[in-house]
């Protein structure tokens, strides 16, 4: 009794996402799998409550209407939260559109909002970045910014009205991981009541849990686990490291110092068996 006791606290503390409750601390997006059923057994095993869509990709793929229909009806069979996206905008004005049209299509206010301003890098433009997220909240949005690590960027976005944010790990699709664990933890300390989301750059489970180590609220990915060589163990890999993170931060991780300390005392009193 006392190991099933103590089994269950070994959960980590679920997540407040804009009014919604989960138990979840992974998000998922859904391009590049290499089949429909590989998708939705992929989300089943990551155990993901949020799914992010690209309105603009699949009204791109989907110009019969058949295949959008097939690929929405999977998502919401899956039972996760939709999370639309402005993927592939460029300019405050068509990220706007987008997401109204989102609204429209998926019933729902809350939006991923991405606004590009390099093509090498897929860096946000945090200027019309700033500007589209200010037009959507008045508008009643949800919105949840994908931006850079820097400080001030993100203060404006909360200026604004945005109450969650999704600063990069590195630049999509990249796998490098955190490249600025700094730029992250400042935020973390920072900004301490703001939903911080890891979006984009995650390449592998360590990357997630030392997002989750460091104090953020959850991490997104997509191509790490579309793009492996099996997703779907992928997807768990993922999820485990994502729990494993977060308990690590609640537990209160160890400190690190140059000098070494003995974890054996040599003098003193010695243990009797």
């Amino acid at each position: 009794m006392t190991n099933m006791k103590n089994q269950s606290k070994l959960k980590p503390v679920g997540l407040k996402l804009a009014g919604v409750e989960l138990t979840s601390r992974f998000f998922i997006g859904t391009a590049l799998y290499p089949s429909p059923q590989v998708l939705s057994d992929a989300i089943a095993a990551s155990g993901a409550e949020v799914v992010t869509v690209s309105l603009k990709r699949q009204l791109s793929q989907g110009a019969d209407g058949a295949a959008s229909n097939d690929f929405y009806s999977q998502i919401k069979a899956s039972g996760a939260r939709l999370l639309p996206n402005t993927a592939g905008c460029r300019t405050a004005r068509e990220a706007v559109t987008l997401a109204q049209m989102a609204r429209e299509v998926f019933g729902t206010n809350w939006i991923k909002l991405e606004v590009v301003g390099d093509e090498y890098t897929l860096q946000p433009d945090p200027f019309e970045l700033v500007t589209a997220a200010e037009i959507l909240t008045k508008d009643g949005f949800e919105v949840f910014p994908y931006c850079t690590d820097d400080l001030v960027s993100c203060q404006r976005l909360l200026d604004v009205g945005c109450r969650i944010l999704m600063p990069w790990g590195s630049p999509i699709g990249s796998g490098q991981g955190l490249i600025n664990p700094y730029a992250l933890r400042t935020l973390r300390s920072r900004l301490p009541d703001v939903t911080l989301v890891v979006d984009a750059g995650i390449g592998s489970p360590s990357d997630a849990s030392q997002a989750m180590e460091l104090g953020f609220d959850a991490v997104l990915l997509n191509s790490a686990v579309a793009l492996a060589h099996d997703p779907v163990v992928m997807a768990r890999a993922f999820k485990l490291a994502i729990e494993a993170g977060r308990l690590g931060y609640e537990a209160g991780v160890m400190a690190k110092q140059d000098m070494a300390v003995a974890t054996t005392p040599v003098t003193g009193q010695p243990f009797v068996l």
